[in-house]
This record gives structure tokens, C-alpha cells and sequence, in this order.
């Protein structure tokens, strides 16, 4: 009987020659071709037979980088000297077949939304009535209109009643359902009754609800997107939850200097201020960790929108914190840089998304080199063992 055992360093008491054969009479070791894999250099699997999906797509994606790894150096890291090529040059994911003005403009509208809920409740317990209703009332509308773009995105309204059938705490995509089932509703009562003075105590209640509801309506879509298997959100998964409640704060802002009149517009450019300034620090740190799928991040059509989001929210902030106090004209022209600044950074990060799953280097990559720095440390913590 074999004594060999399996630990995180590899194999220990090995006794080569000894060890127990597959039915087809191959060799179950180290560097053994799995029955029915063609010989090296072939094309072993269905690499389309991998998907976007969550956490199983990215492990099966381990498949076919962990043979390649074997025939490099440690880890089989870009360092290694040998060329990243994948099969046939095809990705290693499958690209999300989603429409950009469905999916981005989803994530820029139910931002606006749930932010705007929160600026609306504020200047309602503060007594700025006009930018109260101006905000449900752009509220109402930003998220009847995010709507109507994920119904559009799944096909048919039956589809997102699916969704609601069960509840799942773990699944962002069930919990941001059921976000959405809870304060559209709000959202909408608390427009009606402000805008037909019918029910006042209701649409305050129900205008606090939607604001309750608001900041996870405007981040949780930062979470679904990191949840993915897509690498260049996946790497991100820190900073998008941070970077899309800062840009839906600068948007409902920007709405707020555009439609509110100047007399009560002191809390919407300070959160302008405070949102822009948010977003450039979420969008800095993304940049500095995300590695190589960085560069997605910085070239092609998402570095064009991200960068002008980075101009427009500049200025749009730069024109609320200095001018939109004294100029009518200013205000608007800073709130709409601020609204076209937040929907360049949703499209944006859209489109990087699709660029990293295009290339299965951002694939692979950052899979090689997590495993590379978890096998360092299993050996560090071996060595210290005594």
C-alpha cells in the first residue's frame, strides 16, 4: 500500500513506479494527461464551453491555464518567459451579449434614482420644497426609466416576476430585485402625493422609505458587477460599490443644480463636491490595484468615456463648488457636465468590462498570479513550521 500523501506543499512519500493506474492503464501522477486529452499542444477542451458566470466560470478557467502552467516556471506567471497564448486565440470567457444603452444606462438611471430619493428626503425635513419635488419627481422618472431598460434587457416583463419568486441574501442579483420591487413603489407615491398635495403624511413616509431604500438602489449594482466573472470588474470588487455610490451622488446633484432653483441649492453642490471627490478616489484606487487588467480601464472606448468622465466631473464640480451659488446659467451647465460625467463613468466601465473578457490574458493573468502568491505563502508558513 502506497504511504504518499497529498499536502498544500504537493506530494510526500511519493514512490515513483508505484502508484496505482487508471482503468485505461494511464499514470494518476504529476503532470498526467487526464483520459481522453488529446497530446499536448492540442486542443484539449471546448474552450467556448466556459461562461460568464459566478465564481464556477472563473474555477473551470483554471482548467486549461493550470496544464500550461505545469510546462513553465513557478506559478506559470507572465515572468516565466513564455508568451500567454490561449486556445486558438479564443477568450477563455464568453462575452455578456448586453446591450449598452440597456445595461450602463440601467446602472446611470437607478443611481440617479436612489441618490436623488436621498437629496429629495433632505430638502423636504429642511424646507426646500422646490428641490424636494424636483428630485422625487426625477427620481420617479430615472427609475421607471431603469426599468423599462432591464425589461428591455431580458426580454419580456414576465422575466424579471421570475426574479421575485424567491429571496436570496447571498445572490446580488435577487436582492437587488427585490431593492428595486420595494422602492420603485415608494418612489412613485411619494411624486404623486407631493406633486397633488393629496396624503401628506403618506408621501413623507413614503419619501423617507425611498430614501432608506435609495443608497443600496444606487450601490448595489456596484456589487452585482463585481460578482461576476468578468476580470476587469472581478478585480474591482473592492472599489465599484464605492464607485457607483459616488457617481450616483455627483448625478443627483448635478439633477439637483439643473432643476432646483439657486436659493436652495447649498447642499446639492456640496454633494456634488463630495461625490466627485468620492469617485475619483474609488476610481483611483481601481486603477491601482486591477494589475494588468488595468489597461482596459485606460484604452479603447472605456478609456475615452472614462476620461471624459474624469473632465466633465472635474469640472461640473469645480463650477458647483465656486459659481453655481452666483449664477443660475452656472449651475445648470455644472449639473449637466455632473450628469454626463456619471454616465460616462457607468458606460465606461461597461464597455472595460467587455474589453477584458475579449482578451483572455485578463483571464488568465490574475488567476496565475493569485495562485503564485498563495502558493508563496503555503510555502513561507511550511518553512517557518518547525
Amino acid at each position: 500500500m502506497s504511504d504518499a500523501e497529498v499536502t498544500r506543499a504537493g506530494l510526500r512519500n511519493e514512490r515513483p513506479g508505484s502508484h496505482a493506474l487508471f482503468g485505461n492503464g494511464m499514470p494518476g501522477g504529476p503532470g498526467a494527461v487526464p483520459d481522453g486529452a488529446p497530446p499536448d499542444g492540442q486542443r484539449p477542451y471546448g474552450a467556448d464551453a466556459f461562461s460568464t458566470g459566478t465564481g464556477s466560470g472563473e474555477r473551470r478557467a483554471a482548467g486549461p491555464a493550470g496544464r500550461r502552467r505545469s510546462r513553465g516556471g513557478p506559478g506559470g506567471g507572465p515572468g516565466d518567459g513564455e508568451a500567454f497564448t490561449s486556445y486558438y486565440g479564443r477568450p477563455v470567457l464568453k462575452a455578456p451579449h448586453w446591450a449598452a444603452t440597456d445595461i450602463a444606462g440601467y446602472l446611470f438611471l437607478g443611481g440617479l434614482a436612489g441618490a436623488g430619493s436621498v437629496l429629495a428626503a433632505g430638502a423636504e425635513l429642511t424646507g426646500r420644497r422646490a428641490t424636494a419635488r424636483a428630485m422625487k419627481l426625477s427620481s420617479l422618472g430615472a427609475v421607471s426609466l431603469s426599468v423599462v431598460a432591464l425589461v428591455h434587457d431580458l426580454g419580456r416583463p414576465a422575466r424579471f416576476l421570475n426574479m421575485l419568486r424567491v429571496i436570496k441574501p447571498t445572490s446580488p442579483m435577487s436582492i437587488g430585485s427585490w431593492l428595486l420591487a420595494g422602492y420603485g413603489p415608494l418612489a412613485g407615491v411619494a411624486a404623486v402625493t407631493d406633486t397633488t398635495g393629496l396624503f401628506p403624511r403618506t408621501g413623507r413616509a413614503a419619501t423617507c422609505g425611498a430614501a432608506v431604500f435609495g443608497p443600496a438602489v444606487a450601490a448595489y449594482t456596484g456589487v452585482l458587477f463585481a460578482d461576476t466573472a468578468v476580470p476587469a470588474w472581478h478585480e474591482g470588487h473592492r472599489e465599484l460599490p464605492y464607485l457607483f455610490t459616488g457617481s450616483a451622488a455627483a448625478a443627483a446633484a448635478g439633477m439637483a443644480l439643473l432643476a432646483a432653483p439657486g436659493r436652495e441649492s447649498g447642499p446639492a453642490r456640496r454633494a456634488a463636491v463630495l461625490g466627485t471627490a468620492a469617485e475619483f478616489a474609488a476610481m483611483r484606487a481601481l486603477h491601482r490595484r486591477a494589475g494588468p487588467v488595468d489597461e482596459t480601464y485606460r484604452r479603447g472606448k472605456a478609456g475615452r468615456l472614462l476620461r471624459a468622465a474624469s473632465v466633465l466631473g472635474a469640472a461640473g464640480a469645480a463650477g458647483a463648488a465656486g459659481l453655481a451659488g452666483r449664477s443660475r446659467a452656472a449651475a445648470a451647465l455644472s449639473g449637466a457636465a455632473l450628469l454626463a460625467a456619471s454616465a460616462c463613468t457607468r458606460f465606461g466601465l461597461f464597455h472595460a468590462g467587455l474589453a477584458s473578457v475579449r482578451d483572455p490574458k485578463y483571464t488568465v493573468e490574475p488567476q496565475r498570479a493569485r495562485l503564485a502568491a498563495a502558493e508563496a505563502h503555503a510555502a513561507a508558513e511550511a518553512a517557518e513550521t518547525p
